[in-house]
């Protein structure tokens, strides 16, 4: 596996450590339909949680959260809806962003941004 892809692996996993220690259940990692993909479903009290997971391993060329574009969010919010329909969700939504700074073996800065869109 490329290292990059080890690295988002990586920081998947820090992520929904960190989400469980803040008292969420994960539901779902990785979650597919079609091209497009979520990276964690969580509930969060009366919230099912869609957390989009930025992992870089340092912030030189810019700030992971910024890498969620318009685009970004489209394709999460259609991914979003096809996951509501499909297992039949009748709770809020919300869409979280999780950044992790580091490289693996580090202990890694982490940013939750809540209702980040």
């Amino acid at each position: 596996m490329a290292t990059h892809n080890d690295l988002g692996r990586w920081g998947e996993d820090i992520a929904a450590d960190y989400l469980q220690h803040k008292g969420y259940t994960l539901l779902e990692r990785d979650w597919k339909s079609g091209h497009r993909d979520l990276d964690i479903i969580a509930q969060d009290g009366c919230f099912v949680v869609f957390v989009e997971v930025k992992t870089r391993q340092n912030r030189m060329f810019t700030d992971p959260e910024l890498a969620v574009n318009y685009q970004k969010i489209r394709n999460l919010r259609q991914a979003a809806n096809h996951y509501i329909k499909y297992r039949r969700i009748n709770l809020d939504v919300r869409f979280d962003i999780v950044t992790i700074i580091g490289t693996i073996g580090s202990t890694p800065e982490i940013e939750h941004i809540e209702d980040a869109f």
